[in-house]
């Protein structure tokens, strides 16, 4: 019996790091559509967003029938529940993924990204991407050193949304109206896919030590 639960807790695991997987390359597809124009990798993006969208709910179900069924207590009870609600973060980040992809194609073929926003918008697809391979890292091995260098990882993001806001504001801001709207919404993509790989680390410290770490 024990023997089959474990083997129900080891398949969620697995479908997580699955729909890791599948978040990451959606992100750097969206990336790649942004800034080199790629309408095909946009179109990928957004019709793979029902394929994540339906792993979240697969893993979702699994975790409710193992509560439902098994009644998992202390460890195996942060782990059902922490799976439950990492799902629910991968999923917000494919969804933030369609959305860069998105707007990338509705701008097409002009760019979306005006010249003097590109370093900044590039860096932070660089470092998101970085955090969602950092996230695999800690969901495969709950390797605490590597969640608390993702806490870490976050303030770069931080602080390359804000130098983002701080040349929209500047008065030399050249890029009219509209790029400013666009530039300030996938800014602010980047920024909460950063935000949802922190929650990930966060619920993986939970899952390990019983404790959540302080924001």
């Amino acid at each position: 019996m024990r023997d089959f639960y474990d083997d129900q807790l080891d398949a969620l695991a697995a479908d997580l790091a699955a729909m890791t997987t599948a978040v990451r390359l959606s992100l750097a597809r969206a990336s790649t559509a942004l800034l080199d124009g790629d309408l095909g990798a946009a179109e990928t993006v957004i019709s793979g967003d029902a394929v994540i969208d339906a792993a979240r709910e697969s893993c979702e179900n699994d975790a409710i029938s193992l509560l439902a069924t098994q009644q998992p207590v202390a460890t195996d009870l942060r782990r059902v529940v922490a799976g439950l609600r990492i799902a629910g973060d991968l999923e917000r980040i494919g969804d933030l993924a369609a959305h860069i992809a998105k707007l990338a194609r509705m701008r097409m073929p002009e760019p979306a990204v005006p010249a003097s926003a590109r370093p900044i918008i590039a860096e932070m697809a660089r470092v998101a991407e970085g955090m969602l391979e950092s996230v695999a890292i800690v969901l495969g091995t709950h390797d605490l050193d590597a969640a608390a260098a993702l806490l870490s990882a976050d303030d770069e993001m931080d602080g390359l949304y804000r130098a983002m806001f701080r040349d929209l504001l500047d008065g030399d801001w050249d890029g009219g109206v509209e790029a400013a709207v666009d530039v300030a919404l996938l800014s602010r993509y980047y920024e909460r896919t950063g935000d949802h790989a922190v929650s990930i680390a966060r619920r993986v410290v939970y899952q390990v030590t019983g404790v959540v770490p302080q924001a």
